[in-house]
């Protein structure tokens, strides 16, 4: 009997040191985001599986789970550079957001026209081939992708327009336009308080991103104590509901660099 309930004991300290170690590793160097909504189209797909380096930007109380760190501001801290593609604490909702750094503070951020200004400056634009991808659901919440080629049915192909989007420090990526003149097309001029970064989703006519104010549902300036890490590299990607439909597995993009 003893031997019995020093066996269950020692199984029981394993597990405890194990969720400690996991505890440690999570809060300190990676931490694994799954991608939820296709806001991040085409660099982030959904079912995207990544690792969140959490080492790049510092620690802030948020780093802990449920945001227990016991300290304020950040310690070990440094800034993302325009271009990083970043997760961080949604400033008012507390929910894990994922979204490019576009404006750094003291920038003037704009859109007109649907083309992204930093500083009076537009942004150079490249056309590329559109995105194209099947309507159909996505995901274990079963969204369904929006198109330019609108209505599309059931197992048709939705499209985008794309476009190479080069930002003033060299940082080139994808873009995707579904609708001129959504409302996120033509927006105030903004200025990039100290402490804080613009964010915007690469997928533009379907991204809550800071152009959007906190007030009605969107981010607004992200705090640098609400920066988690940065999105490095895609480590799995699935493209069904559930992660075991092997044969969702989208292998070509496993191991991804994000750029």
């Amino acid at each position: 009997m003893a031997e019995s309930e020093g066996g269950v004991m020692e199984t029981v300290k394993t597990v405890v040191w194990a969720l400690v170690i996991a505890g440690v590793f999570r809060t300190l160097f990676f931490q694994p985001f799954w991608i939820p909504s296709g806001s991040m189209k085409d660099t982030l797909l959904i079912g995207d599986f990544l690792f969140v380096n959490k080492m790049a930007y510092g620690y802030s109380q948020h780093s802990c789970p449920f945001s227990m760190c016991p300290f304020e501001g950040r310690i070990f801290g440094s800034d993302p550079e325009r271009g990083d593609v970043v997760v961080f604490r949604h400033p008012t909702n507390g929910t894990d957001f994922i979204k490019r750094v576009v404006g750094l503070p003291g920038d003037r951020v704009q859109v007109i026209d649907g083309v992204l200004h930093l500083n009076g400056e537009p942004v150079r634009l490249t056309p590329e081939q559109p995105f194209e991808e099947v309507s159909e659901a996505q995901g274990p919440q079963g969204h369904v992708p929006r198109c330019s080629n609108a209505p599309v049915g059931e197992g048709g192909i939705c499209a985008k327009e794309r476009e190479t989007e080069e930002l003033p420090n060299g940082v080139r990526h994808s873009i995707l336009n579904i609708l001129d003149g959504s409302r996120g097309d033509n927006t105030q001029e903004f200025v990039v308080p100290e402490g804080h970064f613009f964010v915007m989703g690469d997928n533009r006519d379907n991204s809550i991103d800071s152009r959007f104010p906190q007030s009605i549902g969107g981010v607004g300036f992200v705090p640098a104590e609400n920066l988690l890490g940065r999105a490095d590299r895609v480590i799995f990607s699935s493209a069904g509901q559930r992660m075991i439909y092997f044969w969702t597995w989208r292998s070509d993009r496993f191991f991804r660099a994000i750029e």
